[in-house]
């Protein structure tokens, strides 16, 4: 019986090619978008699954308001993690992490600079459950200056994993590292990705006690049972507690009555990667809202798809429902007819499926460069799609079938076979529904690639109040100590360069320096401004582009300048200086006592964040920090320069290797989430189109193929070409304009809110909306004209003889 029904379904769609190769490239452009989607979901939902324990894990972040900002942390106070494993029975173990900058290690006589090193306690590995494979996972970070380094570092620096045990690896800095654990390479699906964790007890941050010091990630596991809400309702007395203890100044009721706070709260393991968006994140994070609107973008495409296979099935009723009468009246029942329909159904999404595999395949590589992924064609990602990819097939050969299976089974023989059943297309209600069902994905797709779009293009041209273009960045020069100094001096020496300034503190991707400052003696919460604290020298604002709107810029031959600041406008304006702020005194604590500052000069705000967050105070000091070195450049040959630039760094530093990166670079990389997304939404929008413009085409032929007989009388009484296409062409014009008047305001609304996500933003111009929409229109009305103008064509005497 099962081979008798995919017989017949078989040769049924062998008697309709068109239909069959209509469903078949949609329901596969269908299926091959969801395919690269459902690997990233499912690989973005896996992050932080691999301790066995890992519904128990908790970090601890903290939210601090303070001298009228607010800052959203992934850090907390040192001290905190001995307080939470002493006093509260919920917690059974805690485990700090501290992320530096990176180390310059010698392999030979090569200096490698090393970014993925992270300082650890002891307890990292069994809490997280990262395999040692050789070493002791209890023991190996206990002591100073020891690191367990990953499988393939070891085989980079030592050849093998055995021989790296007990070796030592010299860091630029004359820190011996002795290698006590060589663990597995970390998977892809962790919210941090280091090679190198060097013990806790190395760092001076170790023996901190300081409760106003916020610089480690802190997790906790709980013990079973235990209740993560409980533990945090107990934070706010610790703060409390230990702030008044750490600070005679310090009273917790005056500071919160003055609008400041501290406080604790708690994120679970496996919502970090997609649900925390914080200051010192361990890695960039990815972002739940991103996953959804993927999964909901791919789920409307895979029905836009669907409903071509149930708007063409239905639409060849009138040509069917002989064969129905036929069947039931020679025995067929209900049940068997459904069936056969739904073979149809199979085999069409079967044949999908296999063209899928194969576009999504050719398609991967593009989705990696796009998603950021390394997805690849092997074992496991098979076993890890393949079942998913299994009930996504029969799901949608159920989805795509069972409304023209059970339609067309309902036919009543005595009814088609006298011939009295005539399927109208304008009387069919779901199906001009589900037609504009497909169109409104397309045009909110549209509209929302045109708001990604022209917010990224805002963000691009925007004036930030500095000039990243042309601006040169030479990273790690703090590993050349005093010769620093030295390779900014024959920098700027060379043709093309405008200025050099030597300082990591950047306005794109560079150091940050949280701190308070007061603008009394006192020293009191009430005076407080909480801000940036940026080291940097004379060359800093003539380098980055920036202008001052009061004062002066620092001078390197004035001594007193070493105590002056150059405040920007958003400090002036929270300490409330409105009309000259020269000679304003500022004042900051610092283990020798309170320093006095006075303003220089304020400068205009620039974006030194991203352009989702408000401005907030920076506060610049004349003081050297070596960090990295910037380079304006005014150059018609770039590589020359490049070149020279090399050689001095080969001069001073002969065995270390030269990084840099342009800054206008370094600032793309920020919005590359953005970026990303309005890559897809424009794909998903061309697919969603193509799609549903092939279930418009097979629509139009068969709406001209039943009105043959009414074509060929119009044409007989002086209907011209033109009067027969928009005779066919109006019905559907109107759906696609009702669709438009239900998408339009919908996708308004939704962009708006993640355009709210953005402290600056523009809105998108109606003229851009509008050529969007006609886009669609123009693309729907080529496809029907194509039909309407064949069945125009058509020789109406041929057309009435067959009727």
């Amino acid at each position: 019986m099962n081979k008798m029904y995919i017989r017949l379904a078989w040769r049924s769609l062998q008697k309709n090619k068109a239909f069959a190769i209509i469903n078949v490239l949609g329901l596969a452009l269908g299926l091959a978008t969801c395919l690269p989607i459902l690997l990233y979901v499912i690989d973005e939902l896996s992050y932080d699954r691999i301790s066995p324990d890992a519904n128990r894990i908790y970090r601890v972040n903290a939210d601090i308001k303070f001298g009228g900002n607010a800052s959203s942390y992934a850090i907390t106070p040192p001290p905190l993690a001995a307080a939470l494993l002493g006093n509260y029975p919920e917690v059974q173990q805690v485990v700090r992490l501290y992320h530096d900058f990176g180390l310059r290690l010698k392999k030979g006589d090569e200096n490698i600079q090393e970014e993925k090193i992270i300082y650890a306690d002891p307890g990292i590995f069994k809490f997280f459950n990262l395999p040692m494979l050789a070493g002791n996972a209890r023991s190996a970070l206990t002591e100073p200056n020891t690191v367990v380094i990953t499988e393939s570092t070891a085989k980079r620096y030592f050849k093998s994993v055995q021989a790296a045990i007990g070796q030592t690896l010299l860091a630029e800095d004359q820190l011996n590292l002795k290698v006590t654990g060589v663990i597995s390479d970390l998977p892809s699906q962790l919210h941090f990705n280091y090679d190198f964790f060097i013990s806790f007890a190395t760092r001076p941050e170790y023996k901190i006690t300081n409760w106003f010091s916020y610089n480690v990630n802190t997790y906790v596991l709980l013990k079973p049972n235990a209740n993560a809400q409980t533990l945090q309702s107990k934070f706010p007395a610790l703060i409390r507690r230990e702030t008044e203890a750490q600070s005679a100044q310090m009273n917790m009721n005056s500071f919160e009555k003055m609008g400041n706070y501290f406080r604790y709260n708690l994120i679970a393991l496996k919502d970090i990667h997609l649900k925390s968006n914080r200051q010192f994140e361990l890695a960039a994070n990815g972002s739940i809202t991103y996953v959804y609107i993927l999964l909901v973008v791919a789920v409307f495409i895979l029905l836009v798809a669907c409903i071509n296979f149930m708007n063409l099935a239905t639409a060849r009723s009138a040509k069917r429902a002989r064969e129905v009468g036929v069947r039931k009246v020679l025995g067929s029942s209900k049940m068997h007819l459904i069936f056969q329909f739904l073979s149809e159904s199979f085999i069409l999404t079967s044949i999908a499926s296999i063209i899928a595999l194969l576009l999504a395949w050719m398609a991967l590589p593009w989705f990696n460069q796009l998603s950021g992924k390394q997805f690849t064609v092997g074992l496991n990602s098979l076993l890890t799609v393949l079942p998913v990819f299994t009930v996504m097939i029969l799901l949608v050969s159920v989805l795509a079938g069972a409304y023209p299976a059970f339609f067309l089974s309902s036919f009543k023989p005595a009814v088609v076979l006298k011939g009295a059943l005539y399927s109208s297309f304008k009387k069919n209600h779901l199906r001009s529904s589900l037609v504009v069902f497909q169109f409104a994905v397309s045009i909110f797709l549209i509209v929302s690639t045109l708001f990604i779009y022209h917010q990224l293009k805002y963000i691009q041209n925007k004036n930030l109040g500095f000039n990243r273009n042309q601006v040169l960045v030479i990273n790690h020069t703090n590993i050349l100590g005093t010769k620093a100094r030295l390779l900014q001096q024959r920098i700027k020496q060379l043709t093309g360069v405008t200025d050099a300034t030597l300082s990591s503190f950047l306005p794109v991707g560079g150091n940050r320096n949280p701190d308070a400052v007061f603008s009394s003696p006192k020293v009191d919460p009430k005076s407080a401004l909480y801000t940036e604290i940026w080291y940097v020298d004379e060359h800093y604002l003539n380098t980055m582009g920036m202008t001052l709107t009061a004062g002066r810029n620092f001078a390197n031959n004035m001594q007193t300048d070493s105590s002056g600041v150059i405040i920007n406008q958003a400090a002036a304006r929270m300490l409330g200086i409105t009309i000259n702020p020269m000679r304003q005194k500022l004042y900051r604590p610092s283990t020798g006592g309170v320093k006095i500052y006075e303003v220089l000069g304020v400068v205009n705000d620039f974006n030194f964040n991203t352009l989702r967050d408000n401005i907030t105070p920076v506060i610049m000091m004349l003081q050297e920090d070596t960090g990295a070195i910037s380079v304006r450049i005014n150059s018609g040959n770039l590589p020359t320069l490049l070149t020279q630039i090399t050689q001095a760094w080969k001069d001073l530093a002969p065995n270390q290797h030269l990084d840099y990166a342009f800054m206008n670079e370094s600032f793309e990389t920020v919005y590359r989430s953005e970026q990303r997304l309005g890559k897809l939404f424009m794909s998903f929008a061309a697919l969603a189109i193509i799609i549903a413009c092939l279930g418009l085409l097979g629509l139009a032929a068969y709406a001209a193929e039943q009105r043959t007989k009414e074509i060929g009388i119009r044409k007989v009484l002086g209907a011209s070409v033109s009067n027969v296409v928009v005779l066919l062409s109006k019905d559907f014009m109107r759906l696609i304009l009702i669709a438009i008047l239900f998408a339009l305001p919908i996708s308004w609304v939704c962009m708006q809110k993640w355009l709210n996500g953005f402290a600056y933003r523009q809105m998108v111009p109606w003229y851009m909306l509008m050529l969007g929409i006609g886009g669609v229109l123009v693309s729907a009305l080529l496809v029907i004209s194509a039909q309407s103008v064949k069945a125009a064509l058509t020789n109406p005497i041929s057309g009435l003889k067959r009727e």
